[in-house]
């Protein structure tokens, strides 16, 4: 299979790493606007990967990852779907993700998949959310808290996202409140342990409510200081860093098994673009070799059977733990 790579920033590079290290891969073209990058990429990945000039448009290939700044993926998106390729984004913005999700008929139409929020969060989350789901009998609630960021772009959304307008889902209508309030202290996996979370203008429940009908609540948090959250609707004053430190996920889904109701808590610990490079190239993995469950445009809780993806994720070193 052959399969593009478009943004080498920390999750796109990690992903294009992923890819040439998989055997039924035969080869990874890589693009992104700095030439520079590309053809560092290119030397440190071997033989398997293969540069193409941003210049000449968007490569050919049986799915195309697009891992740019979030702003720039629902365009790309829709000229890849538009020549009838599949696209795997890691978009972690509403109005990307809502975009994206826009593209579905058009992609059920062409018989191609649109997977949307393929990274750490969302990506990784919404199949934990899948997996703890397939312990019930029903779902009555899902909720979401993450921390930590991957590169630069991760770092800007976490930054915007505290100033925005939160917005989750509840008795089958939308709920919109103010990015920075509704305090909850979250328990992650170790070594992270507890942090306070605050709601934000999170896209994991456009992504997680079409994929679990008849779900009655969808919640997201993120984790903040009290300087993140002061600072959130001033300019970044500071360069993001290349690179965050440890992130983590805690995915708590309720409702009913048999022996009543029933709570189950999941998460996950690791460099935020570490793992999310590793959940997007086996995304497009999945999809390239005909795994996906479903054409059109859906998050990774709608397209993936769970404890495989989950199987072969640890093999790749990211794991999942359940909790409580």
């Amino acid at each position: 299979m052959r399969i593009a790579v478009v943004g080498l920033g920390a999750v796109g590079t990690r992903a294009a790493r992923q890819l040439t290290s998989t055997p039924a891969v035969e080869t990874v073209v890589v693009c992104d606007p700095k030439a520079d990058r590309v053809a560092e990429v290119v030397s440190s990945l071997g033989a398997k990967a293969v540069a193409h000039d941003a210049g000449a448009g968007l490569p050919e290939a049986d799915v195309v990852v697009v891992a740019t700044p979030s702003v720039h993926q629902p365009a790309l998106a829709r000229e890849i779907v538009s020549r009838g390729s599949s696209v795997v984004c890691t978009a972690d913005s509403v109005s990307a993700t809502r975009a994206l999700l826009d593209l579905g008929p058009e992609a059920e139409a062409r018989s191609i998949t649109v997977a949307v929020g393929s990274g750490f969060a969302p990506g990784m989350s919404c199949v934990l959310a899948r997996f703890a789901a397939e312990q019930l009998d029903t779902v009555d609630e899902i909720h979401v808290a993450r921390l930590g960021t991957g590169g630069p772009a991760c770092a800007r959304q976490h930054h915007d996202a505290l100033a925005g307008e939160a917005i989750d889902w509840r008795d089958g209508g939308w709920q919109h409140r103010p990015a920075g309030s509704g305090r909850e202290l979250c328990w992650f996996p170790d070594p992270i342990g507890a942090a306070d979370c605050y709601r934000a203008e999170l896209p994991d429940a456009f992504l997680l409510v079409p994929s679990f009908p008849g779900v009655g609540r969808v919640t997201a948090r993120l984790a903040a200081t009290r300087r993140d959250r002061l600072t959130a609707r001033l300019p970044m004053i500071r360069k993001p860093h290349p690179e965050g430190g440890l992130g983590a996920l805690r995915v708590e889904v309720r409702g009913r098994g048999k022996h009543g109701i029933d709570v189950q808590v999941l998460g996950a610990m690791d460099r935020p673009g570490v793992a999310g490079g590793a959940v997007t190239a086996l995304t497009a993995v999945e999809i390239a070799s005909g795994r996906a469950l479903r054409t059109g445009a859906w998050g990774l809780a709608g397209l993936l059977e769970p404890r495989r993806f989950l199987a072969e994720l640890a093999d790749r070193g990211v794991k999942a733990a359940r909790f409580g």
